[in-house]
Formats: C-alpha cells, structure tokens, sequence
C-alpha cells in the first residue's frame, strides 16, 4: 500500500510541475507585457524596462520558471531598493493588477468556493442519488419514467439560463430569498444558506440529474447479481437486501465520479459565481482572464490542479482499500 501511494504521489508531483510549464510556457508567447501591466499606464519606456529587470521578467524562459517553482517552497524577494518586496512560503507571485501575494488573493476567495462546492455536492447527492434509486426499484413505472423525463429536461437547461429563471422567479417576484451574497458561517449560519440557496441549486441540479442516471444504471445492474439473488434465497429482508448487498456496491462508481466532480467544483464554479457575483476562485479566473494578469491565473490553474489531482488520489486510495488488484496499476 506504501509503494502504490508513493507512485500515486509522485505522479501528482510530476502532473503539476507538466501542468505549471504548459501554463508558464502559454502565458510566454502571449503579447501582453506584464512589465507594463505592473508599473500602471503613466510609466515611461525605461521605467517598465527597470521593472522588467526587478521582475525577472528579462531573464531567459528557463530561469524564469525555475525561480517560479523554487519561490513555491522558498519565498522570494521582488524590487530593490524602495521598492523592494518580500513574497513568503508560498508565493505565487504577486498580482500585476493589484500588487498583492496571489496566494493571499486566493485564500481570501477560498471560503467562498468551498461553500458552494460542498452544499452543492450534499444537495446533488440527495437529489440525484435518492432519484436514482428509486427509478431503478420502480423500474419502468410510471415514477421511473417521469423521473428520467425530467432529469433529461434539467440536464438540457444550461446553468446560465437556471440561474436567471432562480433569481427572477424566488428573488424578484416573490422575494423569497435575499439576492445572494457570501456571508462566512461563523458569523451568521443562517445567512450563509440563505444567501448560497440559489448558487447551491443552481449548481446541484445538472450534476444531480447525471447522478440520478448513472445511480438508476448502477442499481439495476448490481440487483441482477447471483449474490443478490442468493440473498433474497435465504429469506432476508427486502430493505436489508437492498441496503446491504444492492446499494453499496452500486455506489462504487458514484464515489468515483464525486470525487472528480468535486475536485472540478473546489477549483472554482466560474459561471455561477460569476452569475451571482459570489467572491470565489471562479470569479477571481474570470477577472484575471479579463485583464491578463499571469501571476493570479498561474496560481489559480495550479489550485485547480492540486484539487483535481487530490481527489483522484482520494479515489484511488479508496479503491486500493476496496480492491487490492488496483494497487498494482
């Protein structure tokens, strides 16, 4: 088990230093010049060629990424003089808009799509879970057809269009609901979800028809398993068969695609907070994309990568413990 998860770890390792040289490489042959984006617009031609020279911005591709990825573990010194800064562990730089740590920047954010990402995952969850389970034990009924209907009409909606029916319908015409905004849990839990209600549905329920059909598959394949049926040959009860021996094991692939869905979630729902205005790591992409500011979408796109590659090793593990053949793949 030690020697599957060393191999897991290193390969994570070597997927994020790939994914940080794409990235770096991409932003190099871009037009925009940082130098200008960090001096302001009033600056003169040897002012932003002074700033290249502090920013290191003048030294070969190479050494640039390499003091980008020692900076990670090690801190760094930006500017001499006056305008000397001190970026500590970790710095992803600092952001050519704002002159701030992107690290900071990010971890400011980070509540915010944790919130969303984690209510949206339980209310998908139930939803499309219980959804599907009941579909496949009243399969080809009425219930299950209606049920299937309707996953395949709100997986059709786009999240866009789901968001402004939410808003207009709950917010302005019946105003059932505070237009959203983020407000931290331990200052007013009940604030915090009425104000991520909508954002959470929103988000919930295109995943939560997938998961509803994936589940409803799952169920109806593994209730056709001889052990199933062997079960159901010694008497036992139908809730504890279904419980026990049915559920569970249809549930595997469930976990598996939660944990990659979930992994994409933390690293930033860019539409919907961009939609609800929510202060996110989606909506802090969405604003450095607009600007070209390198150092925030580096920082950004390696979070993201950290939290996919991280639930996939969770998977892995997961399935390692169920399954000892995995551990060697």
């Amino acid at each position: 088990m030690i020697g599957f998860l060393l191999r897991r770890v290193l390969a994570m390792a070597a997927t994020l230093l790939a994914v940080c040289a794409l990235t770096f490489a991409v932003f190099y042959l871009l037009p925009s010049d940082p130098a200008a984006q960090f001096c302001g617009k009033d600056c003169s031609a040897d002012r932003i060629e002074l700033v290249r020279q502090q920013l290191g911005l003048a030294d070969p591709l190479i050494v640039q990424f390499w003091h980008y990825i020692t900076a990670i573990f090690a801190g760094r010194s930006y500017g001499t003089g006056q305008y000397a800064v001190q970026c500590g562990f970790p710095c992803f730089g600092y952001s050519f808009q704002s002159a701030q740590p992107v690290w900071d920047l990010m971890m400011d954010r980070l509540p915010t799509s944790v919130s969303l990402a984690l209510g949206a995952a339980v209310l998908w969850l139930v939803l499309g879970v219980g959804a599907g389970v009941v579909s496949a034990l009243r399969r080809n009924t009425w219930l299950d057809r209606t049920l299937m209907i309707g996953t395949i009409g709100i997986a059709a909606l786009p999240v866009y269009f789901t968001a402004m029916i939410l808003l207009y319908l709950v917010v302005s015409v019946a105003g059932l609901l505070p237009y959203p905004r983020y407000i931290a849990f331990g200052e007013d839990p009940a604030g915090w979800i009425t104000n991520l209600i909508l954002p959470w549905i929103t988000l919930a329920l295109l995943n939560a028809a997938i998961y509803a059909r994936m589940t409803r598959n799952s169920v109806i394949e593994t209730m056709a398993e001889p052990y199933v049926r062997t079960a159901r040959a010694k008497g036992l009860r139908e809730t504890r068969v279904v419980g026990r021996h049915g559920l569970r094991p249809a549930l595997t692939p469930v976990a598996t695609m939660l944990g990659m869905d979930l992994g994409g979630l933390l690293a930033g729902a860019l539409i919907t907070e961009s939609l609800f205005s929510l202060p996110g790591i989606g909506k802090l992409f969405a604003d450095s994309l607009n600007k070209a500011d390198q150092p925030v979408i580096m920082g950004i796109t390696l979070l993201a990568s950290f939290f996919i590659i991280s639930s996939n090793l969770v998977v892995d593990l997961v399935y390692a413990w169920i399954d000892p053949r995995a551990r060697l793949s």
